[in-house]
């Protein structure tokens, strides 16, 4: 009987598996996300010009986040975000034994991939990488490191909300009993939408992953600003986390019998 149900158990992967997969999906994001910001757009490497192509690397993002979702979210849940782990052990979804690696996982993923942008940089055009950096490369920021000027109060309250808000449809699209269609599409444009939203009050964070592999060759002042970008967008993933499971999970059973 034990044989029986063990062959017919569903295969679990693996501890290393998960955290490779994590570790491939943000490097995904980073290297599609801010790759986008700092190839397709001259924002990053002339400060004076003001045109960062927004919807470009807005849809980069997302797009990155659609792609892992579907390559690697069967194997790890396709968190990608040490907020999104926070929030989703916070929801009771993820064991806490699990996020450590996880977070280490993720932040070595974006690491690799902006280390690969500043190789690519280095085989630029003359000077190219030096103005990228100059320029903060596509770090996040405030005052005057963001992109229109916002301070560091802006900065606080948007990334605690879309956090917030990207929680409750990571959350809400994979729940195990209500399953929404295409949930990886939902998440992607999701993402596409945060950033439309807050690209110019701080180039968007969400995910202090993302904003640790850009401010590490961004120059001093990304690095003198980063820790907003990792506490705020962890409170907000993890009061939405604790408020989905609290508000929205309740399951009523309705029993048949009574009803006949």
């Amino acid at each position: 009987m034990s044989e029986t149900l063990a062959e017919a158990a569903a295969p679990v992967p693996s501890t290393g598996s998960k955290l490779t997969a994590e570790a491939l999906g943000t490097f995904l994001l980073v290297l599609g996300g801010v790759g986008t910001a700092l190839f397709a757009s001259n924002h990053f490497t002339d400060p004076g010009s003001g045109s960062a192509v927004y919807v470009a690397v807005a849809f980069a993002f997302g797009l990155t986040v659609v792609v892992g979702a579907y390559a690697f979210g069967p194997i790890s849940g396709g968190h990608f975000n040490p907020a999104v782990t926070l929030g989703v052990a916070a929801a009771g979804r993820l064991p806490w034994r699990d996020v450590p690696g996880y977070i280490i996982a993720q932040v070595v993923g974006g690491i690799v991939a902006s280390t690969i942008l500043v190789l690519i940089g280095l085989f630029g055009p003359d000077g190219w990488l030096t103005t990228a950096q100059d320029a903060g490369f596509a770090s996040n920021g405030w005052g005057e490191h963001s992109p229109s000027g916002f301070g560091m109060w802006a900065a606080i309250i948007i990334e605690i909300v879309l956090t917030a808000v990207f929680l409750f449809v990571i959350l809400g699209t994979t729940h195990k009993l209500r399953p929404t269609p295409f949930a990886g599409l939902a998440i992607g444009l999701t993402l596409t939408l945060i950033h439309l939203v807050s690209i110019p009050v701080d180039n968007t964070s969400v995910n202090p992953a993302r904003s640790i592999a850009a401010a590490i060759y961004g120059g001093v002042g990304p690095l003198s600003q980063l820790w907003v970008f990792i506490v705020f967008p962890i409170v907000g993933a993890m009061l939405a986390g604790v408020a989905y499971k609290t508000l929205l999970d309740g399951t009523v059973v309705h029993d048949a019998r009574k009803r006949a």
